[in-house]
């Protein structure tokens, strides 16, 4: 039982680790004509008119700078959800994560696909206005660590811009669609960058960020003319090189609280997606993600704070310089990002009206922090935490436990690198003053990678992320169901505790949206959008969407009717490394608007594709199977799955037409698919690992016919048996902890 427990133990990280893309696009559609929606005025968008946010648009990624994502909206309430239907649905090309939040300005819906496409949409039809694509080359996929996706644009003045997963940042006509500038905000700079992030904008600057942390980089902000795309200055989240001296006071500072020779790694910190501009104050917030590699004794040997990784920097949006930061995790090393959504709020503590933000990032803690000064006000868990029992108040520091470092051997730690919250995005109702935060509660056994060396462009963590393996995917499938869990959490910023929590299916589910009609909506991976009591979390709604979904719900109206639209599309990091969730989906993503009196219907479902029984495994041997098992674990599992079993949208390998494995070592190695986004893994993997890999996939494959075929009664009574199995296993890693 101890070996099977400990193989469990190493599985869990299965379905929590948040890791790239390889496989799949499609070609660019022709653009249609250019038209507008008839009888609409259009007006510039300024600072001032996203801060006084019309109730009817949504102007900027949060509908306002506060990014608290409510919608003073009612028509659309607890007494007539009953009536809410769809209105319209719009396919884009995209068949991995849809991600993006839909920008509405003037009755045009801007949002974004994969490999970073804009559309321009009718807002009361979902007609097509007009398409960009900026043609990133999809070779580029595989140096993105979560899926090929985009958060979406910002709106400002008459221009709609994109952050490129290639690096770009794109301005282009909000009207027509025509290129306006576009600069490659890289230049100069060394490493595997990304953008998936959407940009702000305000006060006549474009803010955008980019990730990578993982494949080595140096993480930066930086700020553009929005009109003409000149780039007016940037901040480094960490260190460079000192012998090449400091762009700033701040860096010389920050570099203090580094070791070693952390520069030769990046130092990562990459701010991938919270920007937030404080207009009240005339600070841009930025939240900073991990440390490259993630283990700190990797990157900085001899301790330190590692400023600014996981922290919010307050910068002056003019000129770039630092204000203040709060560390959350000093030191970190479990990939404890602070890149989740900063909210700002005005907020009663003592009898006086304060200016604070909250933050609900990966680390578990709900943080009310002083935006003026960036001093911490309170701290408390919204998830269960086992890496500290508190933060001190007088110091600002966490309370780290015993449990909390590694260094001396595994330690179990909760949250995993999933987070407590991940990048979905919190809501803040103002009528019942509680923040629905989309919560994720999983653990994961960190441990020292003793064999780590450094690859630029590649994963590096530093930790040995090699789960092993269980004997059954119908055992992995029970115990994560039963262990990994996710819940929509009504979270009291002021009392720091939980009002309610509703249960979600699986751990990987959308973002929030709060309206005045005393509704939370969230769309889930039980492919369902629920409208819930915002007083008591009871569900009083849903829609079947057909598609898993992690988008994030927006209002607004048009001709005296509300709205409430989304984007539809399984992906990014847990759903590709997750596997499990192979089902019957639409083609493509989907964007989906719904009103009351809606009755607009989605297309049937088309069955998944059989392509009969696969290929013994032409290699048996177990310890070349395993072998194979772990090998695919590290090079392969971010994209395809967990023990090889797909998200369905990147192909699954236990279900390949023959051609595919006739061409194994041409793909896997040769990069013959690199253009449809499967790079080679040649500079990696011999042909040995390659045999290896296949061997071990084959294996599963036959497995996954065997069950496909048996009897119905048969795998009920074996999920019955493996489900008895998880439960105890998972009690018995509570006991663990």
């Amino acid at each position: 039982m101890a070996s099977l427990l400990t193989t469990y133990l190493r599985n869990r990280l299965l379905t929590t680790l948040l890791v790239g893309l390889c496989v799949s696009s499609l070609s660019s559609m022709a653009a249609p004509a250019i038209r507008q929606t008839e009888g609409q005025a259009y007006s510039s968008v300024d600072t001032d008119r996203i801060e006084r946010a019309d109730p009817s648009e949504w102007l900027s990624y949060g509908r306002t700078y506060s990014e608290q994502r409510y919608s003073p909206l009612d028509q659309i309430n607890q007494e007539s959800i009953d009536a809410l239907g769809l209105a319209w649905s719009f396919d884009t090309e995209s068949i991995r994560g849809l991600e993006g939040t839909p920008i509405v300005v003037d009755g045009l819906m801007y949002i974004t696909g994969n490999w970073s496409v804009v559309y321009a949409l009718d807002a009361r039809t979902g007609a097509l206005v007009w398409r960009f694509d900026p043609k990133v080359d999809r070779e580029t996929g595989a140096l993105a660590c979560c899926d090929v996706i985009n958060r979406g644009v910002a709106v400002y003045g008459d221009s709609v811009y994109v952050g490129v997963l290639d690096g770009r940042l794109v301005a282009l006509d909000r009207l027509t669609g025509e290129l306006h500038w576009q600069v490659d905000t890289l230049a100069g700079e060394k490493g595997a960058y990304t953008i998936t992030g959407a940009p702000r904008a305000a006060d006549g600057k474009v803010f955008i960020g980019n990730g990578g942390a993982e494949y080595g980089v140096r993480g930066f902000v930086s700020a553009y003319d929005a009109t003409t795309g000149a780039k007016l200055w940037r901040f480094y989240t960490v260190p460079g090189d000192p012998k090449k001296g400091f762009e700033s006071d701040a860096m010389a500072m920050a570099a203090e609280s580094w070791s070693g020779s952390w520069w030769q790694y990046g130092g990562g910190g990459t701010v991938w997606d919270s920007i937030v501009y404080d207009q009240e104050l005339n600070q841009l917030l930025i939240g900073v993600g991990n440390g490259s590699p993630w283990n700190r004794r990797e990157r900085s040997p001899e301790g330190g704070d590692n400023l600014f990784l996981s922290s919010i920097v307050a910068l002056n949006p003019d000129t770039g310089a630092y204000l203040w930061h709060y560390q959350e995790t000093p030191g970190e090393t479990w990939d404890y990002t602070a890149t989740q959504q900063i909210m700002l709020a005005d907020m009663e503590i003592g009898g006086e009206i304060k200016k604070v933000l909250w933050h609900a990032p990966k680390n578990g803690f709900f943080f009310v922090i002083d935006r003026k000064t960036g001093s911490l006000i309170s701290a408390e868990p919204f998830v269960k935490v086992t890496w500290a029992s508190g933060y001190d108040l007088e110091t600002g520091r966490p309370i780290e436990t015993p449990n909390a470092d590694f260094a001396d051997g595994p330690q179990w730690v909760s949250p995993s690198p999933m987070g407590g919250h991940n990048w979905q995005p919190m809501a803040y109702s103002p009528r019942t003053n509680w923040v629905y935060i989309p919560v994720i509660e999983t653990a994961l056994e960190y441990k020292d990678d003793k064999t780590f060396e450094f690859k630029p462009g590649h994963w590096n963590t530093g930790v040995d992320l090699d789960p092993g393996a269980l004997a059954n995917n119908l055992l992995l499938e029970a115990v994560t169901n039963r262990f990994g869990s996710a819940a929509l959490l009504a979270w009291d910023p002021i009392a720091q505790e939980a009002r309610w929590r509703t249960p979600m299916e699986f751990i990987w589910n959308g973002g929030v949206l709060a309206t005045a009609g005393d509704l939370v909506f969230q769309p889930n991976s039980s492919a369902e959008l629920v409208g819930y009591n915002a007083h008591t979390g009871e569900a009083l709604w849903s829609y079947d969407i057909q598609e898993r979904s992690v988008g994030t719900p927006v209002s607004y109206e048009l001709d005296g009717e509300q709205y409430i639209a989304m984007l539809a599309g399984w992906g990014g990091a847990i759903s590709l490394s997750g596997g499990g969730m192979v089902q019957p989906a639409p083609e493509f993503g989907r964007v989906l608007a719904f009103k009351l009196g809606g009755h607009a219907q989605l297309p049937a479902l088309a069955p998944l594709p059989d392509y009969g029984k696969p290929p013994e495994p032409s290699v048996t041997d177990a310890s070349i199977i395993e072998r194979g098992r772990s090998l695919y674990t590290l090079n392969c599992m971010r994209c395809h799955g967990a023990n090889a079993v797909s998200n369905g949208r990147i192909p699954d390998l236990r279900r390949l037409p023959p051609a595919w494995y006739e061409q194994w070592d041409a793909i896997v190695l040769d990069g013959i698919m690199a253009k449809a986004g499967m790079v080679g893994f040649a500079d990696v993997l011999t042909a040995e690992d390659s045999l290896a890999i296949k061997s071990f996939v084959l294996t599963e494959a036959q497995e996954d016919y065997d069950l496909r075929t048996q009897p119905p009664w048969w795998v009920a009574l074996k999920t019955w048996f493996y489900d008895k199995v998880a439960a105890i296993l998972v009690a018995l890693m509570e006991l663990a902890q």
